[in-house]
């Protein structure tokens, strides 16, 4: 097919990556983007033209599937609105056919907002797992979903014995295996080693996690102090020097890891990080909404560690990456890194999209290039944001869910408007 219009195409060249717009088009062919062209609008195209965003599909790399149903749960900081919210509404995923009908949705409400890749927690049910994996590989999205692993400090409708659950989790890991070569052509979808985090694990599973993780090269997605009350609790359960070296003594911390939150982090956390190329998933709506605190993020991409971007559904509100993204620039702006400025709408963009990309070890995903995934997004803003001041930071701050037009992944139409 052949896309037309505005184009956000990558930019390496300022002091942070971002995006850049430029007239022109693209050509798809096999799920691939075959050609781009800048210049003028082509005389016939599929979709798009003229006062059209075209951009790469955007990727969230911190969410729960099974938590879109409890969106806005508020007043309440994050264990008791586990124990009060989150845990009764995840018991509902013991029905495979609950879970299954569940991802459906989420998938569907996921394309009409332009995401097409994502990094998602499902349960501690294991055939309720298996069946989101296989719903998004059958929707041809790129994704990343682990069954949840808790043996402890939590109700017994959510607590599993650490061998079993390991043992059901490498059986995900060999029919969605990491690594391209070892899935089937045309899958995208993979399995995550997943302890949901260090109070829920006894240290015996938090290892056998990371024997796992380790044996299949395995991404590893877990929660890393969040808010401060957990961070007595980990030190009581697991002692240790601090929460993150918890994570380090289980083989826990990797260039595949994705840790979700990160506010409370000491400096010689930051550069553990850093040396274990450990990613920190910055979720700015749920810090936010569960008013657990605010992640410093220039710190920590000052200390070398990768940050990315997630919704965090449901502590988080947003299941537009856009709107988190420009709650990303907001919360930067009160983070107190005295005279660091906020990102620019181009940096967000890129973050968004590329950025995550590149952090998830994605790199022909989330942005406009030959022969990139065709992933994409096509938008029409109703505004006059063309010869706006900025134009993109207009589509950013003005955004609305309705401006999409039609959501692309891997080459075909998966939502229309």
């Amino acid at each position: 097919m052949i896309i037309a219009g505005t184009l956000l195409l990558p930019d390496t060249d300022g002091e942070s990556p971002g995006v850049r717009l430029a007239q022109g088009w693209l050509r798809t062919e096999v799920g691939r983007i075959a050609e781009v062209h800048e210049g003028g609008l082509p005389a016939s195209f599929d979709f798009g033209g003229d006062g059209h965003l075209i951009s790469p599909g955007f990727i969230d790399t911190h969410m729960h599937l099974p938590q879109f149903d409890l969106i806005g749960a508020h007043g309440m900081q994050l264990l008791d609105w586990l124990d009060r919210v989150t845990f009764p509404n995840e018991a509902r995923w013991a029905d495979p056919d609950y879970a299954l009908a569940m991802t459906e949705r989420v998938i569907d409400q996921l394309l009409s907002v332009g995401t097409t890749s994502f990094a998602a927690y499902a349960t501690v049910h294991h055939e309720s797992a298996r069946r989101a994996l296989d719903c998004c590989a059958r929707r041809g999205l790129r994704a990343v979903v682990g069954q949840v692993l808790i043996d402890q400090q939590a109700p017994d409708s959510m607590l599993r014995d650490a061998g079993v659950c390991i043992a059901e989790t490498e059986s995900l890991l060999n029919d969605w295996p990491s690594l391209p070569e070892q899935r089937a052509a045309g899958n995208r979808v993979s399995t995550a080693v997943t302890p949901r985090f260090a109070i829920t694990c006894s240290e015996g599973l938090l290892k056998a996690a990371g024997d796992l993780a380790c044996k299949h090269d395995a991404f590893i997605q877990t929660h890393l102090a969040e808010m401060q009350p957990e961070l007595g609790a980990v030190a009581k359960l697991h002692g240790g020097p601090d929460y993150t070296s918890v994570y380090q003594r289980a083989g826990l911390l990797s260039a595949r890891t994705l840790l979700g939150h990160c506010v409370y982090l000491s400096d010689d956390e930051r550069r553990l990080l850093a040396e274990t190329g450990s990613v920190a998933a910055h979720c700015p709506t749920a810090n936010s909404f569960l008013r657990s605190g605010t992640m410093d993020r220039q710190k920590l991409i000052d200390a070398g560690v990768t940050v990315s971007l997630g919704s965090d559904i449901g502590g988080g509100y947003e299941r537009s990456m856009i709107r988190v993204a420009r709650s990303m620039i907001e919360t930067t702006m009160h983070a107190g890194s005295g005279g660091v400025p906020a990102p620019s709408a181009s940096e967000s963009w890129w973050q968004a999209t590329a950025g995550n990309a590149d952090a998830m070890g994605w790199p022909d995903t989330g942005r406009i290039q030959e022969n990139a995934e065709a992933d994409l997004v096509v938008i029409q803003p109703d505004i006059p944001w063309q010869t706006a001041h900025h134009p993109l930071g207009m589509v950013m701050f003005a955004w609305d869910d309705r401006w999409v037009t039609q959501t692309i992944v891997n080459g075909e139409v998966a939502y229309s408007r």
